[in-house]
């Protein structure tokens, strides 16, 4: 069997694209295998392997690939109006992820900040939501989460529902809040030692939590402007 004949299924499993992208990740694979997963297919004569480095030869590399045309694209045997418009998707949407503004992110500098980005959300819920808000280094809000609903008792708002997501999103800090639907923003002894024990997991992981903020009707208490974080 000629090699330029050969189907991805034809090559040994540690050298097929798809399973080395899961066992490895990303990054393990050459330009023209990452290309290779996206069109898919080859040609009647070609692998999609081969096809793909075809591409980036044509293009000399990614630099001129970036900007080529649906026409450009089509010019290349084997490449149709199907594969050049998954390229160009592709392309398209690394281009919008690495031009990212991150501008209009939310700055937290203190409670009021905090307390005034999740007032008006959470003053009228009828139930406690735990909140987290996941913070970059420079206090911005990256994501913003419900980690748990229901009255807080440390045993069921564990600090590993707090921290994975802030693993996940790259977080450098914390902020937690919950509402009390009585109004109230008094802190309870269960607000008291969940915070506690969310301050001192943080300590051990290396991701701080800034403050636990409680929201009442129109107005906030700050556990750590009680001493409590």
């Amino acid at each position: 069997m000629k090699m330029d004949s050969m189907l991805i299924r034809d090559f040994p499993d540690d050298e097929r694209p798809r399973e080395r992208f899961i066992k490895q990740g990303p990054e393990s694979l050459a330009n023209h295998e990452l290309i290779a997963l996206l069109i898919q297919t080859g040609s009647k004569n070609e692998s999609v392997l081969t096809l793909a480095n075809k591409l980036l030869i044509h293009f000399d590399g990614l630099r001129l690939l970036k900007d080529a045309s649906l026409d450009e694209l089509k010019a290349i045997k084997g490449i149709g109006t199907a594969k050049a418009i998954q390229l160009m998707a592709a392309i398209e949407l690394g281009r919008r992820v690495s031009n990212l503004e991150f501008t209009d992110r939310y700055c937290i500098r203190s409670p009021e900040d905090a307390a005034k980005y999740m007032m008006n959300e959470m003053r009228f819920l009828t139930q406690e939501h735990f909140v987290c808000l996941y913070l970059n280094t420079k206090n911005q809000v990256m994501h913003k989460q419900v980690v748990f609903i229901g009255s807080l008792n440390a045993s069921i708002v564990h600090p590993r529902e707090v921290y994975k997501e802030a693993f996940r999103r790259s977080a450098a800090s914390i902020i937690c809040l919950h509402n009390h639907p009585s109004g109230d923003p008094s802190p309870s002894r269960e607000d008291i030692e969940v915070t506690k024990r969310l301050v001192e997991c943080g300590k051990i992981i290396g991701i701080d939590l800034l403050d636990h903020i409680i929201i009442g009707e129109n107005k906030f208490i700050s556990l750590k402007e009680k001493g409590y974080v």
